[in-house]
């Protein structure tokens, strides 16, 4: 298949559910985590749960880079630009992601902070070059995916002597993530559902490749199966994981084969470590303080880093204790299992970083209005 209408196609999703349907075991539940948001919005977007049989149940997991930032790491940033000398480049998905005490950058922007949203690190650059007076800060954040235009962004500044460029670093790694999941039992066992596999996410993959799963899979003895966004992709990926676990197998299987390899793009992979080492611990919003799952700016590129120029340190915070977003993140809730979802926490006035990036599960929910109907009807 070339184009991706038909990795959509009716007749093929319907003789794939049929296949699940015929591979289930009636006598057991198969609990899979996606652990990409792009995954949660591919299968509400396309009602795939209403083409699994029952026994068969997707648990949403913490894959969305601004919905695992925590709060901690907005008011940083706040902190940082209420310097009169810096200017914040982020991007738009974190104008209003939740800091504490009601804080955002798009309320920091309204009092006055210098803040431009930008769509790449190529806009944070010119805009350091046409400003060589300021301090312009660069709110670097994502997964894997991510990663390498950040570090390609440093290497620029270096090569080009910017004295005023340098970067607030919030990259994070999904395999730690994935293992701090499968480790926790707080959150291994997600409010008292175990994961029976997961999904892995497709872009990460198409840079680290698959082979980082592969402990994973062995030590916990959980499938992971690599998959693309499209409803095909992801009820082949649900197939196999039924499969592997009907033969009590644990492996690492590529269904994204056309975008991903075991090796990954070892250009992009080199950038990365180049630039960047890993951080002995970073907090995820849900999973709290995580392993060797954050990076950090080497001490060859500390003149670059925000952290270090600005002196500034992170100081935890509570989130809001009426919002499940953390639950949520860790697959023991649901966005309907949240008193606050489509009552008072909308697009239009989000409280949780759950609804207001628009990779959060919450925001699947409410864009896609499948469950939010079945809730405003129980309600009424």
């Amino acid at each position: 298949m070339k184009y991706s209408d038909e990795f959509r196609d009716k007749i093929i999703a319907q003789g794939l559910a049929r296949a699940i349907d015929a591979e289930v075991s009636s006598q057991r539940a198969y609990r899979f985590m996606e652990f990409c948001g792009g995954h949660t919005h591919a299968i509400s977007r396309y009602g795939l749960e209403d083409l699994l049989p029952a026994n068969v149940r997707m648990i949403h997991g913490p894959g969305c880079p601004v919905c695992v930032l925590p709060a901690s790491r907005i008011d940083m940033a706040i902190r940082l630009v209420d310097r009169p000398e810096v200017t914040l480049c982020v991007y738009g998905d974190l104008m209003r992601a939740p800091g504490s005490q009601g804080q955002s950058l798009l309320r920091a922007k309204a009092l006055g902070a210098d803040i431009r949203m930008v769509y790449s690190t190529l806009d944070a650059i010119r805009l350091a070059e046409q400003m060589p007076g300021r301090e312009v800060v660069f709110f670097a954040i994502g997964f894997e995916t991510t990663t390498p235009p950040t570090a390609n962004m440093i290497r620029i500044a270096e090569s080009k002597r910017m004295e005023g460029l340098s970067v607030f670093c919030n990259h994070v790694l999904t395999p730690s993530a994935m293992h701090s999941i499968l480790e926790n039992p707080k959150i291994r066992n997600t409010g008292g559902v175990p994961i029976d596999g997961f999904i892995g996410p497709a872009h990460v993959s198409t840079i680290i490749g698959t082979q980082p799963y592969e402990p994973l899979a062995e030590q916990f003895e959980k499938p992971i199966v690599v998959a693309g966004f499209e409803p095909l992709d992801v009820l082949q990926a649900i197939l196999m994981l039924v499969r592997q676990v009907n033969q009590h197998r644990y492996e690492v299987e590529n269904q994204y084969s056309r975008a991903v390899t075991r090796e990954g793009n070892r250009r992009a992979k080199g950038e990365v470590s180049q630039v960047f080492e890993l951080r002995d611990q970073f907090e995820w919003r849900g999973l709290g303080l995580v392993p060797n799952s954050g990076l950090k700016l080497k001490r060859s590129y500390a003149k670059f880093d925000a952290e270090t120029r600005f002196a500034t340190r992170d100081m935890p915070v509570a989130d809001n204790p009426a919002c499940e977003c953390c639950a949520i993140l860790r697959g023991a809730k649901r966005p309907v299992d949240c008193k606050l979802f489509g009552n008072i926490c909308t697009p239009e006035t989000p409280i949780g970083a759950c609804m207001v990036s628009s990779e959060g599960a919450c925001a699947a929910y409410w864009t896609y209005g499948r469950v939010r109907g079945e809730q405003v009807r129980q309600r009424s």
